[in-house]
């Protein structure tokens, strides 16, 4: 006895297992996009587990080695020197910019209730408090990181880690202290030099636009700017060095998967220092705003 196959009379059969096939990569394709949102909130926390337990190891043996004297200090200045030596001419070619935004965005309003002296001070609160330390963390989170997350994850592809491993030398004493520190030694130096260039870019504007004489300007900027204000800067700026060496160290040491796999790290890094960086900054102004507001010196 023969059992037919009933099927659709305007269906061809060659078309039901095409169908099938479909259907049932729709629904792998499902269950997979269900699976990494279901896993994304674990990896995340499993990531800034990683990356709190990378900090402490690298605090652990800045201290140890300093007071051992086995700092690398030679290889510390050398990869300060090279950072600086990448964030430089960015942040020259970004300070005088936003310097210059901010005499003119600050210029027309002012021009308005006859107060064209007050450019000065606002030049003081959008460089020296905003300006400086966002243009720095940013730098060092796009420029910076990408040379570090690249350094390291073409030596995680190439198994180097897990070589100094297997002799006994700790990646993150040997290669994640000396960027650590030298980013850390790198922030106040660029910090106040993005501070001069934005103010001096401003000053220019201020005199040759507004017609704003020197002396009021000077004047209306002392009033409104204090050293605590610099302080907080290169504070600001501290925090967003330790941001950019802890994440792009982690990012670059976990890459994987050959070329792509590096450039997913340098990727990754830059987006997620830049997120940071934002989030750092409005925890560090709102706290500044609570305990030190502006005031007329």
């Amino acid at each position: 006895m023969t059992i037919g196959v009933i099927s659709d009379p305007g269906q061809p059969r060659s078309a039901l297992p095409e169908k099938r096939e479909a259907k049932s990569a729709g629904e792998r394709r499902a269950r997979k996009t269900v699976h990494r949102m279901a896993t994304t909130p674990v990896r995340s926390v499993a990531t800034i587990g990683r990356a709190i337990v990378l900090f402490a190891d690298v605090l652990r043996y800045s201290v140890t080695d300093t007071v051992t004297m086995r700092l690398p200090v030679r290889e510390l200045l050398t990869q300060a020197w090279t950072l600086l030596t990448i964030t430089a001419t960015p942040a020259l070619l970004m300070s005088i910019p936003f310097g210059a935004m901010a005499a003119v965005v600050t210029s027309g309003l002012v021009n308005q209730v006859g107060a064209s002296s007050l450019v000065g001070a606002a030049g003081a609160i959008a460089v020296v408090r905003q300006g400086a330390p966002i243009t720095a963390g940013l730098l060092m989170g796009g420029a910076a990181a990408a040379a570090i997350a690249s350094d390291f994850g073409a030596r995680a592809v190439r198994e180097e880690l897990d070589a100094m491993r297997v002799m006994g030398v700790d990646p993150v004493r040997k290669l994640v202290v000396p960027r650590f520190l030298g980013l850390l030694l790198l922030s106040p130096i660029l910090c106040v030099y993005i501070v001069v260039t934005g103010t001096a870019a401003t000053f220019v504007l201020a005199v040759t636009v507004s017609d704003v004489t020197p002396g009021s300007f000077w004047m209306s900027f002392g009033t409104f700017a204090k050293m605590v204000d610099v302080w907080f800067a290169m504070g600001k700026t501290a925090v967003f060095a330790a941001i950019v060496g802890i994440v792009s160290s982690l990012r670059g040491m976990e890459a994987k998967g050959g070329p792509r796999g590096v450039a997913d790290a340098v990727n990754s890094s830059v987006v997620i220092n830049v997120i940071c960086i934002m989030l750092a900054n409005l925890a560090i102004t709102q706290l500044q705003t609570m305990f030190y507001p502006t005031e007329i010196a």
